[in-house]
């Protein structure tokens, strides 16, 4: 039975779908895995993965408003036999594909962001705004470390902004060097802080990589070793964060890690209530928010309060860009939005 390759094309062919092609590209590769699973069916009748498969299918096809009829993609060249040290070997530094050879399935992955006053949404979905002025940790596990530098809005505010943003991708033997990147206000860089692009002369180097989405402006850093992608930005005088990690990275850390703002979101004493209060009437600043941000949410309620606090209309453009790394990276799109 060969499901499993039906599987692995389908992951391979859906993996870098994005903007507003993805609909049309997701249907082609459903199709695709459809035919696959059907030229299968004789001699998968009696696999369990076969029939999760089709029932899989199925359900994507009617969520997603695909037809049955229309193009399917060629067929993906076969991959060249496994050396004799394994699969693995060949894979250690693409999470995604090694993941899915290992479980039968994609890694689940998580979604936190850092952006505007700070407002902190962590992986498990809690939403905070913070004071924390200084330097605090985004995250501090096994494989990366991320600390966000904080300073005041506006002179005599509570209110802070990130101003400085410091990633660390730790050393890992097999794929990339250590490499740290490091962005400040007019000044988000397309290179790592040693001029490089990538993660170094290693064989896996290539899984590490920085893509300038806007000179000076977005920059995303993908790495790929552990199925993590990293958006920064700047919008006006502040800096904004966004991650998808897979489950496996969010998690690794131990005991003494305790204090990661993207885990555990701010501290008690640093949370601040987002009742719109500062430079610009309340009315005013949700007449400019809601020109970017329809739905009344809390990257709505989050750009309200950082318009009327500072007086700063781009804090909006931050809100809005924090919105749109959600909607790229976030698994489960019925998350995208929260209410209070």
């Amino acid at each position: 039975c060969k499901i499993l390759r039906c599987n692995s094309e389908y992951v391979a062919a859906t993996l870098q779908l994005r903007g507003p092609e993805r609909g049309r590209a997701f249907c082609t590769a459903l199709r695709s895995y459809s035919l696959c699973a059907r030229r299968t069916a004789r001699t998968c009748r009696g696999d369990l993965a076969f029939h999760s498969a089709v029932h899989g299918i199925e359900d994507l096809m009617i969520q997603n408003n695909c037809s049955r009829e229309g193009p399917t993609a060629p067929p993906r060249p076969r991959p060249p036999a496994p050396n004799p040290r394994g699969f693995e070997s060949l894979d250690i530094c693409d999470y995604e594909r090694s993941f899915f050879y290992k479980h039968g399935r994609p890694p689940g992955f998580q979604h936190c962001a850092a952006f505007g006053d700070p407002h902190i949404r962590t992986f498990h979905h809690d939403f905070h705004t913070c004071r924390v002025e200084g330097s605090w940790p985004l995250l501090d596990n096994d494989y990366l470390f991320v600390q966000a530098t904080s300073s005041p809005v506006a002179e005599g505010s509570n209110a802070t902004v990130t101003s400085k943003l410091t990633i660390i991708f730790k050393n890992m033997k097999e794929c990339i060097d250590q490499k740290v990147y490091q962005a400040e206000l007019d000044n988000v860089p397309a290179a790592f802080q040693d001029g490089s692009v990538n993660g170094g002369a290693r064989p896996g180097g290539s899984s590490l990589a920085i893509r300038e989405r806007s000179p000076g402006r977005h920059v995303e850093i993908r790495a790929g070793y552990i199925g993590t992608t990293i958006a920064v930005r700047q919008a006006g005088r502040q800096l904004s964060f966004s991650i998808r990690a897979a489950d496996e990275v969010a998690r690794a850390f131990g005991a003494e890690q305790d204090l990661q703002l993207c885990v555990g979101g701010c501290p008690r004493s640093q949370r601040l209530s987002r009742s719109p209060r500062g430079r610009l009437p309340a009315d005013t600043a949700r007449a400019l928010c809601r020109e970017v941000l329809p739905v009344e949410d809390l990257y709505f309620q989050s750009c309200v309060f950082d318009v009327a606090t500072s007086g700063d209309a781009d804090f909006a453009k931050a809100a809005h860009g924090a919105l749109e790394d959600a909607r790229l990276f976030l698994p489960d799109a019925e998350k995208l939005h929260i209410f209070q």
